[in-house]
């Protein structure tokens, strides 16, 4: 062993880089099994870069090798919507959405809590489908949508959401899309999840489709069948749930301060609550 190449500045950097990106995928990682999967691949990963380069082992560095290769391989099967999201993240070269963007965040505030929790809560006493897409930092862009739907830009606001999900408006089966405290377009179709497809409806599909491949986004579903509230997050769905439980999640979710000023907020209808297994064809 080269004891005079350990301390090499490009050895020095090169663990300096990986280091780097290791860091950034634990950042990522909020589900604790996921993280497990990660913690192991990128300890047989290290080993195997110990092995070929401090000890003269071919057999062992070849075993290593290829349970590198087979991990590689089980682990594109599993994060296969993780990855492609990567892929289209760096294809765009929306770098600030992989490191992360706090300040998107910041913008948002209990008002407009309060009035994506209103508006949810009447539309499901109403029985009316909606479907209402908050960006929390993704920076969504047209070419994400099947269809960008029609710009909007107007202040976020309790009675506009209902009246673009009125039924007898032509925008009223896409999705709305959110940002901040602003409405920045309606009628937007969304990609579809391929995932529980025989349980869920076409809003519920497009909330998980859209989650999974921004994780920086969440979806919420009104359905139009039972009015039955939903919140969409990283691809997964809660459902059923209550106004006061949509309220919790936004905030939670959107980073605003619970305080006085949440309590204020405008009378808010209670969701409709139906067992989890009740389908919504037509949501």
């Amino acid at each position: 062993m080269n004891v005079s190449g350990v301390f090499h500045p490009r050895l020095l950097l090169d663990v300096l880089f990986a280091s780097s990106i290791g860091f950034l995928l634990f950042s990522r990682v909020n589900e604790q099994r996921t993280l497990w999967l990660l913690r192991g691949y990128l300890f047989l990963v290290a080993l195997a870069w110990f092995v070929q380069r401090f000890a003269n082992l071919p057999l062992t560095s070849k075993l290593v090798d290829a349970l590198v290769l087979a991990c590689s391989l089980s682990l594109a099967i599993l994060w296969q919507g993780e990855l492609r999201r990567l892929m289209e993240l760096l294809g765009t070269g929306r770098l600030a959405v992989l490191v992360g963007n706090p300040q998107a965040k910041q913008r948002a505030t209990a008002s407009t809590v309060a009035q994506l929790t209103d508006a949810s809560g009447r539309l499901s006493q109403s029985r009316r489908g909606a479907l209402i897409v908050v960006d929390l930092g993704s920076d969504l862009r047209p070419e994400d949508f099947l269809n960008p739907g029609v710009p909007i830009d107007a202040q976020l606001s309790s009675e506009l959401l209902l009246n673009l999900f009125a039924s007898d408006t032509p925008l009223h089966d896409g999705a709305v899309l959110v940002k901040g405290s602003r409405i920045l377009a309606a009628g937007v179709i969304l990609p579809l999840s391929r995932q529980g497809i025989s349980r869920y409806g076409t809003r519920h599909l497009a909330a998980l489709g859209i989650t999974e491949r921004f994780d920086r986004c969440i979806c919420v579903v009104v359905s139009e069948e039972t009015g039955t509230l939903s919140l969409a997050n990283q691809g997964r769905l809660e459902r059923p749930i209550t106004s006061s439980r949509l309220q919790d999640l936004l905030t939670e979710l959107m980073g605003v301060p619970s305080g006085p000023s949440s309590a204020k907020s405008a009378s808010l209808g209670s969701g409709r609550s139906v067992s989890i297994g009740t389908q919504d064809p037509l949501s």
